[in-house]
């Protein structure tokens, strides 16, 4: 009889041990000194990073829904879909589901394998994911099960990552802060509802600069306490990853998801998107909602699609469209049609550009400007006037001063110990070193600011003026666009209320990705998605990081 018990628990363990191994133990905290030591000569003082990996969150957790699926899903079979899935946008992605080589919980499925792949990989995690939806694959099934016919240009059943500052039920809505790590929500913000409508799949909460990187000074961009440091998939620890929006951009980047949404306050979208080689749309305040949104400046504030492509960009801001009765700025936009928009008979010969003199010596901005020259567009090169950007800090000061508490006591958990700036302050300085490795001295500065709102009225004035200045020649010109690199001119854009575009237009010696940026007037976002779709069909500049293929 013990012969019998011994042998039927060796068989047992010996069969334990080739199973797939449990989701706990693929995450696994190691030791990064060196690598954190190595990183102190590096030349970009934002980049020499204090700490890599998130201290609070532990990514086994938010895998354990998967781990029977995932058991069942082989290198072999996440092999054979990347040719359908990786680098593909929306309509190619919505043909092979129509042509049944593959389903919605497969491209799901595809898309968890990846994120715990990589992210599981001490030389490769990008600390891109802060949380996953732990319904996501049942809710896949659910689309696969569904009998209607899906257009390509639907988000039916296509998997969506949205930065960890918005709202969406089931899930915690940290902005990449300790104190708000049990800020779990039972409702979706409006575009959240938004996007579910259209049959989009929330796949997840990504990682962004804590506070939508309105909180430390000279801190490293992508940095959360929540979820470590965001790592740029062109150049890991080289190339800065962009902010705020740092996950959303590395993550499609990665091919993590087939799209995600950013906010941007001053340059959230547009910063991360062209430093991680996306399409990312900053609309004109208003047409997008802001509501369940964590936010920084009801003045400036608003989300937008990053995606892989022009298509996918028009595709995610569709789906989000609608007027908010809950948000004071939104707008109801009529007839937008992301299909009927790139099938338009688009004549570029009618369009006057505005090419500014001062970055012509930027090689790869020339050399843009120089291809749409020959495809006909008119390029004026103009010298803006110089202008006044002070105040801007002092607007930001206020703004989050007064809706911070509005956002948490109207859509934060009852159970938050903080309820305005001050108590987030005092919730860090037990444990700063933990809480706010880099400090916490922009939220100190609001602490501080006396700025009256009568005062901040006539900052905003100035500033909404010397924006527009520094732009005056979509006017003065009749100009369709200015063009201009990354973020360098987000800020005024922003404060001009002037929407934004970027589109990736190619890489620098070193690597690094640049992107060209379209600035338009106020609710002209379909005619810069469809000035971005020819530029990008004259280039097709994007190229998959290399060491994520």
């Amino acid at each position: 009889m013990r012969k019998i018990i011994l042998v039927f628990v060796t068989t047992l363990f010996i069969f334990s041990c080739k199973q797939t191994p449990s989701a706990k133990n693929y995450f696994k905290k190691y030791d990064e000194t060196a690598e954190i030591e190595q990183q102190q000569t590096h030349e970009n003082k934002r980049m020499q990073f204090k700490l890599l990996q998130s201290k609070y969150s532990d990514l086994n957790e938010q895998f354990q829904p998967f781990e029977e699926e995932l058991s069942k899903f082989s290198e072999k079979e996440y092999n054979q879909l990347k040719p359908l899935i990786l680098e593909k946008n929306i309509p190619a992605i919505q043909q092979s589901i129509s042509t049944k080589k593959l389903t919605y919980e497969k491209l799901t499925l595809f898309y968890l394998y990846r994120i715990r792949k990589f992210e599981s990989d001490s030389t490769h995690y990008l600390n891109a994911i802060i949380a996953l939806n732990p319904n996501v694959l049942k809710e896949a099934r659910a689309k696969d099960k569904e009998v209607k016919e899906v257009g390509a240009f639907s988000l039916n059943g296509i998997p969506i990552l949205i930065k960890d500052n918005i709202d969406a039920a089931g899930m915690v809505t940290t902005a990449g802060a300790v104190a708000l790590q049990n800020n779990s929500t039972d409702k979706d913000t409006f575009i959240v509802t938004k996007l579910k409508d259209a049959g989009a799949l929330i796949l997840g909460k990504v990682n962004l600069s804590e506070w939508a990187y309105f909180f430390c000074e000279g801190c490293p961009l992508g940095y959360s306490a929540i979820g470590g440091q965001t790592l740029n998939p062109y150049g890991r620890k080289v190339f800065e990853t962009g902010g705020s929006s740092s996950g959303s951009g590395v993550s499609i980047a990665a091919n993590y998801a087939a799209a995600a949404v950013g906010t941007e306050t001053a340059g959230s979208i547009t910063s991360p998107s062209s430093q991680n080689s996306l399409v990312g749309l900053k609309p004109t305040i208003g047409v997008l909602s802001r509501s369940g949104i964590v936010p920084i400046s009801s003045t400036l504030d608003t989300p937008g699609p990053m995606t892989k492509s022009i298509v996918d960009t028009a595709i995610l801001y569709e789906a989000m469209l609608g007027k908010d009765e809950k948000d004071a700025a939104s707008l109801k936009i009529e007839g937008f049609n992301p299909k009927a928009l790139l099938e338009e008979n688009y004549n570029i010969k009618e369009k006057r550009i505005g090419a500014l003199k001062p970055l012509l010596k930027d090689t790869i901005y020339r050399a843009s400007i120089e291809k749409l020259r020959e495809a006909g567009a008119e390029i004026i090169e103009i010298t803006p006037p110089e202008i006044s950007f002070d105040g801007f800090i002092t607007l930001l000061n206020i703004d989050m001063k007064y809706d911070l508490p509005k956002y948490l006591s109207t859509y934060g958990n009852k159970n938050l110990t903080v309820k305005k700036v001050e108590d987030v302050v005092s919730f860090n300085e037990k444990d700063s070193i933990k809480r706010a490795p880099y400090g916490q001295q922009l939220f100190e500065g609001i602490v501080k600011d006396t700025t009256s709102l009568a005062q901040l009225e006539i900052v905003k004035d100035s500033l909404a003026f010397n924006g527009k200045k520094f732009l005056q020649d979509l006017e003065a010109q009749n100009l369709d666009v200015i063009l201009s690199i990354n973020n360098y001119h987000s800020g005024i854009a922003a404060v001009a209320k002037y929407p934004t575009l970027t589109v990736p237009m190619g890489y620098k010696k070193s690597g690094e990705p640049v992107s060209l940026t379209f600035i338009g007037k106020p609710f002209t976002e379909k005619e810069l998605l469809q000035l971005g779709y020819v530029f990008e069909q004259l280039t097709k500049a994007r190229k998959l990081p290399a060491d994520y293929q």
